[in-house]
């Protein structure tokens, strides 16, 4: 059963944090979603942490009228995996990002104007610090869960690192304590299209600079595929609508591209593309450790894993690396290595196979 119609809520903190560059960032306004309600005791609430160009709009219905629900609106609501008559669901909007809260398309108080370039740089620590401050304000001082797949799932590793009291225990997705030099090539690839838009104006732009991040989020969208399902989907089918030779002509892979880049300029930021893309390259769970067995020393909730074969953007050998060090640790951890042919969005696309192992988890935990 849906969770029905969802109301998005705000909050503005003042004083702001301290960012991992040593700036401060203030005001901070942070977007957020919730389901369910919070027990008496407040030990039942679950955070789920979006993805790069996610928001905080994780399952139901804007208003009658929405014909497409939440990124993961199939795991959320009664009797769903994480089931609302037991859990206070929480999805919070990262700062960095363009859906509400604080990231370079919010105007500056100090000027008047839209941050854009003057923005601060942010990493994932930064944005799981502002949500920290959101819990507070919840009056929730220990989360039953934090849950998240790809930088979501960077997220719930800086929850069990660096706030080891305030989680009972965390679920870790398609995900990577740090990502490779060809990841971190892909995305600067991404930048380069949108850097060499001229319309981009070095991030002083009155409109989106469409063809540069169209072909930005084409070149991410390839890596969140896999061979396997590219095969199934499109094969080598070239466009009814183009002839063989014609020039310009468009196998349907191109075509499903394009559609998908121009209709990404329609919803997200490119000033606020980049900046995730930078936080998610500097991600290290090691950061300010001397290693990450130090960093994950740390850890005392129980830690679960799930990687997918097909994954080649952050593949199983790289989750595989965070379990066999915390197990070296003898901290509680978990690991199931998921076939699929879908990918690194095989954590959006098939609940289903991590389902089982999720809900019992979350038994144990609460």
């Amino acid at each position: 059963m849906s969770v029905g119609i969802v109301t998005e809520q705000s909050i503005t903190f003042d004083n702001g944090i301290k960012l991992d560059s040593g700036r401060i960032l203030a005001p901070i306004t942070l977007v957020f979603e919730t389901y369910g309600s919070l027990n008496a005791t407040a030990s039942n609430a679950i955070m789920v942490e979006h993805a790069w160009t996610g928001d905080a709009h994780l399952a139901g219905k804007r208003n009658e009228e929405d014909t497409k629900p939440g990124w993961w609106d199939a795991i959320v609501g009664p009797g769903r995996l994480l089931d609302t008559d037991r859990y206070f669901v929480i999805c919070s909007n990262v700062i960095g990002s363009c859906y509400g809260s604080t990231g370079p398309a919010s105007i500056n108080p100090k000027t008047g104007k839209r941050y854009n370039l003057t923005f601060p740089v942010v990493t994932v620590r930064d944005m799981v610090r502002a949500q920290k401050l959101l819990i507070d304000a919840l009056g929730i001082s220990r989360l039953l869960c934090v849950m998240g797949g790809s930088m979501g799932g960077m997220q719930a590793l800086e929850w069990a690192t660096q706030y080891p009291d305030s989680i009972a225990s965390a679920i870790v997705l398609a995900c990577t304590p740090r990502p490779s030099p060809q990841a971190i090539a892909l995305n600067a690839v991404a930048r380069w299209a949108i850097f060499n838009d001229p319309t981009w104006r070095k991030g002083e732009y009155k409109h989106n600079p469409k063809d540069g991040l169209a072909l930005a989020r084409g070149i991410g969208h390839i890596t969140f595929l896999s061979d396997e399902s590219m095969n199934a989907k499109f094969g080598r089918r070239f466009s009814a609508k183009d002839g063989l030779f014609d020039f310009f002509g468009q196998f349907e892979v191109e075509r499903y591209l394009n559609y998908n880049g121009y209709n990404f300029v329609e919803r997200f930021d490119a000033n606020s593309f980049l900046y995730l893309a930078k936080s998610l390259d500097l991600y290290d769970v090691a950061w300010g450790y001397e290693s990450t067995t130090e960093a994950f020393s740390r850890v005392t909730a129980p830690l679960q894993f799930f990687s997918f074969s097909s994954d080649w953007l952050y593949p199983p050998y790289q989750t595989e690396e965070m379990v066999t060090c915390l197990k070296e640790l003898g901290k509680p951890v978990e690991y199931h290595l998921i076939k699929s042919a879908y990918g690194h969005d095989a954590f959006l696309l098939e609940h289903e196979t991590f389902a089982p192992m999720v809900r019992d988890l979350l038994y144990r935990a609460g």
